[in-house]
């Protein structure tokens, strides 16, 4: 299952654009065609830290997977990491506040390191009814999420957030593998997490280990359990079903993987297709900056805040910790 990273690192390869169906009653032409008259998108992007930033402009303004769409306005955590962002991504305007950015882009992406920045960055522009991408994680706390998120319905603005690698081809293929597969009693899934990261620390890394196991097995994990010896851990999590799931953190190499026990023995789930370029996620977040349809439901994204909350006070006292309801 490729990164972001690795993606970004192979979009130069010249890919043919993956062709995207809209529905009829939004746009007639499809995405990418010669005769492409979709009016354009202007997106605007709060944080420049990460190096995905650098990957989104590389994609929309350098590769120009997505015709007619482009990130014209950049507001970076500090001038330095403003100015390498947009000279990397091609990105043509600098803000020194984010909010100079209202009125002149159609679309927002959030891009801060830390969770505990996105929602209050991206409020300005959901009250305009801007369509938001927001990094993962989504946020910080599951009551201030609830609050922000009641909020965006009530100005009808879209918003979603995901994780690279569970919003994937490689992870709904795996899932429709799972569907065939009978009984499951064991799941145990590989990935890279830090536990006292400076950026939220479960929340930082554990979203990637966390989101795509939702995805292949549901939302309804109620509790949560973290061992740890210094930096080195891993988590247990039990499903409302009974199923039981561990998460090694791995510290020493990158890369996600996950195993099944089931009567046949231990096996490992894998992909059968290969990545669309552009990736899934990609594709979905274009599409609802067109259409202003959430690819992902706000209960998803708010059962996960609530994991990693249960997550991250296990981290700290070794107990186990119910996921409150949402």
């Amino acid at each position: 299952m490729k990164s972001r990273r690795s993606f970004i690192k192979t979009l130069g390869a010249g890919a043919a654009l993956t062709t995207v169906a809209f529905s009829a009653s939004s746009f007639a032409p499809v995405l990418g065609t010669s005769d492409d008259k979709l009016k354009p998108i202007r997106i605007g992007i709060i944080g420049a830290e990460n190096s995905h930033t650098v990957g989104f402009g590389k994609m929309f303004n350098i590769d120009k997977k997505f015709p007619g769409v482009e990130i014209t306005h950049l507001w970076g955590e500090t001038d330095e990491f403003a100015r390498k962002a947009a000279e990397a991504g091609k990105i043509p305007t600098i803000v020194k506040d984010p909010k100079e950015m209202l009125g002149k882009i159609d679309a927002l992406i959030v891009d801060h390191r830390h969770a505990k920045y996105h929602l209050e960055a991206a409020t300005p522009f959901v009250k305009a009814g801007i369509p938001t991408f927001i990094d993962k994680p989504f946020c910080y706390r599951v009551e201030e999420g609830k609050k922000f998120l009641a909020m965006a319905r009530k100005f009808g603005t879209p918003i979603t957030s995901f994780s690279s690698i569970a919003q994937s081809d490689a992870t709904y293929d795996i899932k429709e593998q799972i569907a065939s597969l009978g009984e499951i009693n064991h799941v145990i899934r590989y990935g890279p997490l830090d536990m006292d990261s400076e950026y939220g620390g479960v929340f930082f890394y554990g979203v990637h280990l966390l989101q795509p196991l939702m995805v292949m097995f549901g939302d309804d994990i109620q509790r949560v359990k973290i061992t740890r010896s210094g930096k080195k851990g891993s988590a247990s999590l039990v499903f409302k079903s009974g199923l039981f799931a561990t998460l090694i953190f791995k510290n020493q190499s990158y890369g996600w993987e996950t195993f099944i026990e089931t009567k046949k023995g231990l096996a490992e789930l894998k992909s059968r297709v290969p990545e669309s370029e552009p990736g899934k996620m990609y594709v979905d977040i274009v599409e609802m900056f067109r259409t202003r349809v959430e690819p992902r439901g706000h209960q998803s994204i708010l059962n996960e805040i609530a994991i990693l909350e249960a997550l991250e006070k296990s981290a700290a006292n070794e107990q186990w910790e119910d996921v409150l309801p949402v």
